[in-house]
């Protein structure tokens, strides 16, 4: 059985993520998101509320769970027993610091593999940091993020 994990903050989980989920999820038997308990890092939801979001967001994906860690991902991919880590690129810069990690991880972690998806032409620009900023501004995210999420985005704005 093949095990992969995506992992990131995922504040919060847009269209662009579940994208890449959805499409990793036919390649392997199972596909953990690791949503990162970054500490310290000012994120707009808990971890939490991100892991929340997320799996409501994966309830029609079975083979796809969502799991918070701490830490290093390579510890997190021995601890559930994945073999891969499963990466989105929008653009060059998306790849720079991917190759970076990559090969960081895979000096601590040498058997653990990087797949990287090219993210779909309609979520090229998208990230969570310019959605919160254009949800913080008034624009209308509601097409790039499950409805949950942006119903949940648009109360903690409000807040």
């Amino acid at each position: 059985m093949t095990i992969a994990i995506y992992p990131g903050s995922f504040d919060p989980i847009t269209n662009g993520h579940l994208d890449i989920a959805t499409r990793s999820a036919k390649l392997f038997d199972k596909l953990i998101i690791g949503v990162y308990d970054v500490p310290g890092k000012r994120l707009l939801f808990t971890t939490a509320e991100r892991i929340e979001m997320a799996r409501q967001a994966v309830i029609g994906l079975p083979s796809v769970e969502v799991e918070p860690f701490a830490g290093l991902t390579v510890s997190f991919a021995k601890k559930v027993k994945a073999q891969v880590i499963v990466r989105g690129l929008r653009m060059s810069a998306d790849f720079e610091k991917e190759f970076d990690m990559a090969m960081m991880n895979k000096r601590l972690f040498p058997e653990l593999e990087l797949v990287c998806l090219m993210s779909s032409l309609e979520y090229q620009f998208l990230s969570s940091s310019l959605l919160k900023e254009a949800a913080n501004l008034g624009g209308n995210i509601d097409d790039l993020v499950p409805k949950h999420v942006a119903v949940a985005l648009k109360n903690k704005i409000r807040r």
